[in-house]
């Protein structure tokens, strides 16, 4: 679709079907579309971006319609919904249950699953929209002690960038410690690439039982090796220190660019990386399959009522040529100036 100086907003629906014992529920969202590219956020399900990408091309993102009933009430016991798309979480992952009293099992057992119910499943409410942005702020959690204000905006002159902007507030009487952690999920065969320094800038997790996560470390970059179709279950994260503060995925014909200010590894929390890559390969099953691009914002202490920002830029361009390694980093070198990318 050429592009267009008319902005709209229209209310769109994603299917969010459920399973065969329960009734559907649409999720409600609103469509940005500036006639260069196209995006899905909603108010429900944690205030997520459901969908993004060029305008009348595929979704980029990786979004699981059969999760659950979005309009479900959530409470600090509700179990996680994989809705997937875009969420952000507050990190570091391992105090999510041992700093608050709602409930004192999770606490004493020093749980760091699941993430905060309120901020990733319970509605939020609309603050502003625009032809050109989108304002929704969270609940005021008493799991996290954080209200997360979410701003999602396109880029003057930049016509295929959207920028996120996320405000984490502490609501509590005492001070907590903490960092805001975007998520976003995208499929299962995106090809995917971190610009790292050194060997030593990655570390590498993987549960016991089933295969490890597979990567290659080439040319100054890290990159998740997809699976065959045949492949074993595969997980595992990589924990990286960037070189430069983007990264890029590969599918449906566009190249998806994730820009964030590149932080020193003091500032980030030890047990996270500022950028982490997880790949979940299930054989026989797309939906739950993906690689979740995540970035950390530096760890911080906020007294009572102060708070803390971060964001991210996305893009997303065309890209015709062949699925290698060479290609998209030829590509990406092409368009570095225009966008600037470091580390090329």
């Amino acid at each position: 679709m050429p592009a267009s100086s008319r902005f709209t907003l229209a209310l769109a629906l994603i299917g969010a079907v459920h399973t065969a014992a329960q009734a559907a529920a649409p999720i409600p969202a609103h469509r940005l579309d500036n006639g260069s590219i196209t995006v899905l956020a909603s108010e429900a399900a944690g205030g997520r971006v459901l969908s993004f990408g060029l305008s009348g091309k595929a979704n980029v993102l990786h979004v699981d319609e059969t999760a659950g009933d979005a309009d479900a009430p959530v409470n600090a016991a509700t179990g996680y919904i994989r809705y997937q798309g875009h969420e952000v979480w507050v990190g570091p992952q391992k105090t999510w249950w041992t700093d608050q009293d709602v409930l004192p099992d999770r606490a004493a057992a020093k749980a760091s699953w699941p993430p905060d119910p309120f901020l990733t499943l319970a509605p939020y409410s609309l603050m502003q929209r625009t032809p050109s942005e989108l304002v929704v702020q969270s609940l005021p959690s008493q799991v996290t002690g954080i209200q997360l204000r979410k701003r999602y905006a396109f880029v003057k002159n930049r016509p295929n960038s959207l920028q996120l902007e996320v405000t984490a507030t502490n609501i509590r009487k005492k001070k907590v410690v903490r960092d805001i952690w975007f998520n976003t999920r995208v499929r299962v065969d995106t090809h995917v690439y971190v610009p790292i320094a050194a060997e030593g800038d990655v570390r590498m997790q993987s549960p016991e039982g089933v295969d490890p996560i597979r990567y290659t470390m080439k040319d100054g970059f890290v990159s998740v090796d997809l699976p065959e179709p045949d492949a074993a279950v595969r997980k595992g994260k990589l924990f990286i220190q960037p070189a430069a503060g983007w990264m890029a995925g590969f599918h449906s014909a566009q190249a998806f660019i994730i820009q964030f200010p590149l932080q020193p590894r003091g500032a980030i929390h030890p047990d996270q990386g500022q950028v982490e890559l997880y790949h979940d390969v299930a054989p026989g099953d797309p939906v739950s399959g993906m690689i979740e691009m995540e970035v950390h914002a530096p760890l911080r202490t906020l007294a009572p009522g102060r708070s803390m920002r971060a964001s991210e830029r996305w893009t997303v361009l065309p890209y015709d040529g062949p699925p290698t390694r060479e290609a998209h980093l030829a590509f990406l070198r092409q368009h570095a100036r225009h966008l600037g990318l470091s580390a090329l």
